[in-house]
């Protein structure tokens, strides 16, 4: 029973992986091809139309073209493969120990499962790392961010005090000349 029980999975596994494999390739396919008809625009009747897409537009930045390419060959990779290995790989080690709480038959051929928990564990581990490498990057650029924002509030308010003080000493030196300058023309003048 356990024996059918890993054929079964295998086999799942291979028609998945067939699966994903044909989808990976055909992606390729049409990447590769839309590049080559685009460096020859003089064939219109083999040229692939392009799909125009709607971006929302952002206030505060303006994003060239090089920095709003799309969707990549990598980001189709990782949603293929990359994300469906990761969650294949948990939900499986989650069966194994369920499975294994409630039958001791599991637990019997327990090493059978393991070395496939193992095998699908070792690419989607490193999937994860580079996953959690990435974040962390982010997590970093929003952190030296925040701190430029926050170096930016703080110039700003010293800046903005340093003007109004001086502000309040140019409007202090202008009343004391106006002062200064009808007490000297109250003055009699002195004749000569």
């Amino acid at each position: 029973m356990i024996v059918e029980l890993l054929t079964n999975i295998a086999l799942l596994l291979a028609v998945v992986a067939a699966i994903l494999a044909i989808v990976v390739v055909s992606t390729a396919i049409v990447y590769f091809m839309r590049r080559m008809f685009r460096m020859f625009p003089k064939l219109p009747s083999l040229k692939i139309p392009e799909v125009k897409k709607i971006q929302k537009e952002r206030r505060t930045e303006n994003m060239s073209k090089e920095a709003s390419e799309g969707i990549t060959f990598n980001d189709i990779f990782m949603f293929m493969i990359a994300v469906p290995l990761v969650l294949l790989w948990v939900g499986f080690a989650g069966f194994v120990i369920h499975t294994g709480l409630n039958n001791s038959a599991v637990l019997e051929n327990i090493e059978a499962y393991t070395t496939l928990i193992a095998i699908l564990g070792g690419p989607a581990l490193l999937i994860i790392k580079d996953a959690l490498d990435v974040w962390k990057q982010e997590q970093a650029e929003k952190t030296a961010f925040y701190k430029v924002k926050a170096q930016a509030v703080i110039d700003y308010n010293d800046a903005s005090q340093k003007q109004a003080q001086m502000i309040e000493a140019k409007a202090q030196e202008q009343e004391h000349k106006i002062e200064s300058g009808i007490t000297l023309s109250a003055k009699p003048a002195k004749k000569k």
